[in-house]
């Protein structure tokens, strides 16, 4: 079987580390999130307050595209990433477009911001996620999966789409 670069997207607080962790355990394959490969000035303007703009975005995303590039030569393996626009998830898919799946992570405004100002220690202000809502341009071709179900019925339903 080919190796695949999974991909979980969505806004901030929907679950995307939560779930690419079970995920990755689940299928026995390596996880990232991406937060962890944010530059320094990203996470400072983060904390305060400032949403990050496209150019903010460009080398984060080459980043972790590289990232999966690399993985794919020898594993499969599991990204998170908010990944909001169709232009981020083309610098995401370069070059490996037709190993790569897509994973959305969906639930409303009041939901998520719920869960966002339940979270400690975390940079992203609860105040940016209205904008990550107006910037978020719906996949075309990705599991789209409601975040009102348990993490662990999300994984079952993401590894039996994915088996598909």
């Amino acid at each position: 079987m080919m190796n695949n670069a999974i991909f979980i997207m969505g806004v901030s607080g929907c679950g995307k580390s939560t779930i690419g962790n079970l995920l990755s355990e689940a299928l026995d394959i390596p996880f990232f999130d991406g937060d962890d490969f944010h530059p320094e000035s990203n996470i400072k303007k983060m904390s305060n307050g400032i949403a990050l703009n496209d150019e903010d975005r460009y080398d984060w995303l080459v980043t972790l595209n590289d990232l999966a590039k690399k993985q794919l030569q020898n594993n499969s393996c599991v990204i998170v990433c908010s990944a909001l626009k169709e232009s981020y998830r083309n610098i995401l898919n370069r070059d490996i477009g037709n190993q790569v799946k897509w994973v959305h992570l969906v639930g409303s405004f009041e939901q998520i911001l719920e869960r966002l100002n339940k979270r400690e220690n975390h940079f992203m202000s609860p105040d940016l996620l209205q904008s990550q809502f107006d910037i978020l341009e719906q996949p075309k071709n990705a599991i789209e999966i409601n975040i009102s179900l348990k993490p662990e019925e999300i994984v079952e339903r993401i590894k039996r789409d994915l088996s598909k």
